[in-house]
Formats: C-alpha cells, structure tokens, sequence
C-alpha cells in the first residue's frame, strides 16, 4: 500500500541523514503539481526519482524497491561502488553466506565491457549483495575458468551466466538476477501478485491446474524442469484452479473448467496471448511451446467467448470474437 511505502522510505530517509547527509529526500503529491506531473511524466503511483548534481534534466528511476534496506543500497550503489572488489575466499564465503541471496562475478581482469555491465546491473537490484574478484586463488576455489557471474542461494551455486564482452547487456542480467528473488514457480494469489510485475520480464508463462488434483505433482514437476531452462527470459506462474479468489484472472484468459490443466503464455507488453497448442503438460510439449514463442513462432491466441444460440434475435446483434469478423465485415 501507499501507506506502507510512505513508511519505508522515510525511515530510510532518517538512516540516510547520518551516513549521507548530502542526499535530501522530499515527497510530492501530484494531484496538486499538475506541473510536476507532466514534466517527469509520472504515470503510475509511488513513482521515486533520484536527482543528481543539482540537474533536474534526467532523473534517474528508481523501480520496484519496496523496503528502507534496499532503498538505501539502491542510494548507495549510486554515489558511491555499485559492488564490492572480493580480494580473498574469505571474504567471497563472507558475501555468500550473508544473506539469502549473492551475485558474484569471477573476472580473468576487471578492464572489460561485462565488468561495467555487471557494475550497472548491481546499481539496479540493491535487494542482495554483489561482488567481483580478479584474483586466481578465488576463481580457481570455485573452479571457474571463464569470466562467469554465479548466484549463489543460501549458500550455494545454484546458475553460473558466462559474461562474453558485448553480449548480455545491463536489462537481460537483472531479469535474470531479479528472478532469483522469486522461486522457480511463482503462484499466483494477491500477496506473489506485486511481487511478479516488479520483475522486469515481460513474458510470463500460466499453468492453469487444480492444486488438489492427482496428476498434480507430475504436472508441476514437468512444469520446473522448463521453467529451469527458460529462467531470465519466461516467468513461470502456477493459477490454482481451485482458488475462487483467482476468478479475475480465469475471465481474463478465458480458462473453463472444462479447459483444465491450461498452459497460456502473456506477453505484458503488447498484452498478447498464446495458448499451447498441445493438450498434455509434459517438458517436450511445454519447451516447444515457449521456445517458439522465444522465436516469434507461436499462433496468437484470440480467444473468444461461444457463439450465444440466440445473437440473431434482437436488432441488436450480439458480437464475440468468434462471428465479429464474418457479420461486421
């Protein structure tokens, strides 16, 4: 809520003063600045902005950070390092085991294109630690060979992303680092709900099931192994079938009971849908289907209510996706 994000920000605001009492913070309630608003083109609300140097030219946004801790990482990654320079194993097993969740990238030398891309990439996700070592001694008690970044979660290795100068840029590494702050599958419900759009993917794969059914476990497991191959470019979601208070989105997708399990892919930006030409939940049928949605292969789905037995009664003419084409034109 507004209320809770009002809370967050100024108790960092009040931790700030002290270690970084150059940075003001101050708040602005643009429903009275219709000139504010129209000049920093706020469309959505709570929308945080940093401004540097004194410019107002350019603010940099600050997206999806929820809590004074990150609040104040995310500030401090941008005045000062974004990551820290890890000298020893020591002090890589001290970032590791720290926290839920470390990013550390292992470098041949730090005088490269993916070091500054990692760098930015750090500046954009202050929810865990980052580091980066160039020494032999680290990369070789990890056993890597290559510049490669890994996550580590609760400790241990769980994706290593080699960094080739030119090919990942900043947005594909903090897709996929942010979706680390997640599980494997997400399912859906009011609370996971913020969390999924705060993820910057844009791709999002539903799996339409009943949690209670005896297929199930087998379902959700054929379901993992994909999701595990698609991590950083298709969010996984599970839609318990079940659940009356997801009713909202059955109507969106058009989902029938009828039509259960159901495996749809949304893209948020163009708001197209696609549904999996298969009927069975098994890996193959599930890979296929996302990866020619990766390649621009898929049917989009338009789907479309029944034809009503009755549309041709009434002067008015009822119309659904399915006769609009053939009676309007």
């Amino acid at each position: 809520s507004s209320q809770n994000f009002s809370e967050e920000f100024a108790e960092a605001a009040r931790q700030l003063k002290k270690e970084a009492p150059r940075i003001q913070f101050g708040k602005i309630d643009v429903t009275h600045q219709h000139d504010l608003k129209k000049e920093f083109n706020i469309r959505e609300f709570p929308t945080v902005k940093f401004f540097v140097d004194g410019s107002r030219e350019d603010p940099i946004d600050c997206k999806g950070v929820r809590q004074a801790s990150a609040f104040i990482t995310w500030v401090k990654r941008r005045i000062g390092p974004s990551t820290v320079l890890i000298n020893s194993t020591d002090q890589a097993e001290a970032i590791i085991h720290a926290d839920d969740l470390a990013v550390i990238a292992f470098f041949k030398e730090l005088h490269n294109d993916s070091v500054e891309v990692f760098r930015e990439t750090a500046r954009d996700v202050p929810e865990m630690p980052f580091g980066m070592t160039a020494s032999k001694d680290v990369c070789a008690n990890y056993g890597i060979q290559k510049n490669t970044l890994v996550v580590f979660k609760k400790g241990k290795p769980v994706h290593n992303e080699v960094l080739e100068d030119g090919r990942q840029n900043k947005l594909d590494l903090t897709r996929l680092i942010k979706t680390f702050t997640l599980d494997l599958i997400t399912e859906y419900n009011l609370e996971t709900s913020v969390k999924i759009f705060d993820v910057p993917v844009e791709n999002h794969i539903l799996l339409f099931t009943p949690t209670n059914s005896e297929t199930f476990n087998a379902i959700y497991e054929n379901y993992e192994s994909a999701a595990a191959e698609f991590r950083g470019k298709i969010m996984f979601i599970l839609v318990n079938t079940n659940e009356t208070r997801n009713g909202r989105i059955f109507e969106y997708f058009r989902i029938r009971e009828v039509d259960v399990p159901a495996v749809r892919i949304l893209n948020l930006t163009s708001d197209a849908r696609y549904k999996m030409p298969a009927d069975e939940v098994t890996v193959e049928n599930l890979k296929e289907f996302c990866q020619s949605y990766l390649n621009g292969k898929a049917k989009l789905h338009l789907s479309s209510e029944e034809i009503p037995e009755d549309w041709d009664k009434m002067p008015v003419k009822v119309l659904v996706g399915k006769n609009f084409n053939r009676i309007v034109f």
